[in-house]
């Protein structure tokens, strides 16, 4: 069943509105949905609705809430990911891949070892994420779309990781703590976990040594040096396996 994503303003008592001019295209034009078909509609927040389309003009989809349940697809750990800007398009693979996995949160990283500059025009490619990570949720079955950040340098970084109950770091110079022995060696299951990923250079010595000064734990993906891009999957699907599973 096609699944759209609404906020809790365009839902009002058995009704729902879907006013994304790209969303009305998509259901009209390219899905060829009409009057009486069923979707899904999520509010991306804490609830999922079965509904029967009603009406379609070219400001709104009207549909009629047949069904109303709580996100069951969700997972419990809120996992963010801090991914050093990578050159090309490499970061749109893991926008796509992270959140088929379950990411919540992206958040792209200027780092001293990135080789992409931010001249002003970096907001354009946060938009393609996040379209992505729409289409990604969709195709996924997810109950929301992870939210996408603007990209940050590293002492905003820093700043950001304080909030979470577990900063894991993948470090390429520890090869003794992996991310099971660091989940394995929890008192509780954490509500929320910020994975940290280094650009293609990795963390510069002092990178890593603020991010251990502050507390945060490195962590090896194993025996073999992974791609950027490569990595931040990897070690997410580590974690869902580790927690979720």
């Amino acid at each position: 069943m096609s699944r759209f994503f609404v906020s809790a303003a365009d839902i009002d008592g058995a009704e729902v509105r879907i006013t994304d001019a790209g969303d009305i295209h998509h259901l009209s034009q390219v899905l060829r949905l009409g009057i009486g078909d069923e979707i899904t509609v999520s509010d991306s927040f804490e609830w999922e609705y079965i509904c029967v389309i009603e009406e379609i003009t070219k400001e709104a989809v009207v549909c009629r809430i047949e069904d109303k349940m709580k996100f069951a697809t969700e997972p419990f750990t809120k996992v963010t990911l801090f991914q050093g800007v990578p050159k090309g398009q490499k970061l749109d693979d893991t926008v796509r891949k992270t959140t088929e996995l379950g990411v919540s949160g992206i958040v792209p990283v200027f780092m001293k070892r990135t080789v992409v500059k931010d001249n002003g025009g970096y907001s354009k490619k946060v938009d393609r994420f996040r379209t992505i990570a729409v289409e990604a949720s969709k195709q996924s079955g997810r109950n929301i779309v992870p939210d996408v950040n603007n990209a940050v340098g590293f002492n905003e970084m820093m700043k950001m990781l304080e909030s979470f109950d577990l900063v894991l770091f993948c470090y390429e110079n520890e090869d003794k703590r992996t991310i099971k022995d660091a989940l394995e060696g929890l008192e509780k299951r954490p509500v929320s976990v910020a994975l940290v990923i280094g650009p293609e250079g990795g963390f510069a010595d002092d990178e890593a040594e603020r991010l251990q000064d502050a507390g945060h734990q490195p962590v090896s993906l194993g025996r073999t040096i992974l791609r950027t891009e490569t990595a931040g999957t990897a070690a997410l699907a580590m974690i869902m396996y580790g927690l979720e599973l």
